[in-house]
């Protein structure tokens, strides 16, 4: 029996000509995804918090072929008005990355519950966002749309638990949505990139001495850094395949078909055991930054910066 999805899937997709709309486009991956599109003749949309960064780069790659506004992606409205402003600019949108996220510090007795909420609203909220207000157009071109959901999503991390929250979230999100589209023509897919070296990595790293060395002890792949335009690469690749998930670097894909592995009861117990030496000094510091956000990320939220707790 035919099967259309399946005929779809392989078929790449070329994007030259094609609509790219990028949320989390001000910086890092984002910002190097729209720069590879561009390469490859797409026109590019940037939705995210940091106009004069987008601006900039929508003025490097020639602003006849990208365009940008100020979004924040928790507001469903502002998203819809992005979305309606690519449209209105390129005529279309023929693939979508929800990239836009926020990785808060700290453990449940630290924390905070608003910063906790803040983390889902923007990394679950607002990929949700984002693919409501963009399948009407990738319905019409058959497009693809990738949601950025970490490795965070499968490798559940003390002191980072609202972000592999969050992740893990988006992740069953994203696949359940691919279900439910499945019979319009549009394909879905889930990122998972490990550290790569971008400003959310490097924040943490300058914030708290106690994440570097958590890192260092976890094994390969998982404490190496890559490169944003490695992960980019790996991204724009996956957007072209039609993948249903990207993996950067690739070993990730490793640790990924092993995920029951890393929940099995000895792995749990070696995890807990590494915490016990770790968790302490980082509630300490973490407190004594008095924040869970980086200092770059509250700067960019509405009012007065990171919620109070």
């Amino acid at each position: 029996m035919d099967n259309p999805l399946a005929r779809l899937r392989g078929e790449r997709i070329n994007l030259d000509g094609k609509v790219v709309f990028i949320t989390g486009g001000s910086r890092g991956i984002g910002a190097e995804v729209a720069r590879l599109c561009a390469a490859k003749g797409a026109k590019v949309f940037l939705a995210g918090l940091e106009p004069q960064l987008m601006e900039a780069l929508c003025a490097e790659l020639g602003n006849a072929n990208a365009a940008s506004l100020e979004t924040d992606v928790v507001d469903l409205e502002a998203v819809q008005t992005a979305v309606a402003a690519a449209v209105e600019r390129f005529g279309r949108i023929d693939v979508v990355l929800a990239n836009a996220g926020v990785a808060p510090y700290g453990t449940v007795a630290t924390i905070g519950k608003a910063t906790f909420d803040l983390s889902m609203a923007i990394n679950v909220g607002g990929v949700w966002n984002t693919l409501n207000a963009t399948l009407p157009h990738v319905t019409e071109t058959r497009g693809h749309v990738l949601t950025v959901c970490s490795v965070a999503s499968f490798t559940p991390l003390g002191g980072l638990h609202a972000y592999t929250a969050s992740k893990a979230a988006a992740e069953s999100l994203t696949h359940a949505f691919a279900m439910e589209v499945a019979h319009l023509g549009v394909t879905v897919g889930s990122v998972h990139p490990s550290w790569i070296d971008t400003d959310m990595v490097r924040d943490a790293e300058h914030d708290l001495p106690t994440f570097r060395k958590l890192r260092s002890m976890l094994p390969w792949p998982l404490h190496s850094t890559t490169t944003v335009e490695k992960c980019a690469a790996a991204i724009v690749s996956g957007m072209e395949k039609r993948a249903s998930r990207v993996f950067s670097p690739g070993s990730v894909g490793t640790v990924y078909w092993s995920r029951a592995m890393i929940q099995a009861p000895l792995a749990v117990k070696l995890a807990r055991g590494m915490s016990r030496r770790i968790i302490p000094d980082l509630e300490r510091e973490v407190q004594a930054l008095g924040r869970s956000l980086s200092a770059r990320e509250a700067k960019q939220l509405p009012g007065d910066g990171e919620p109070s707790a």
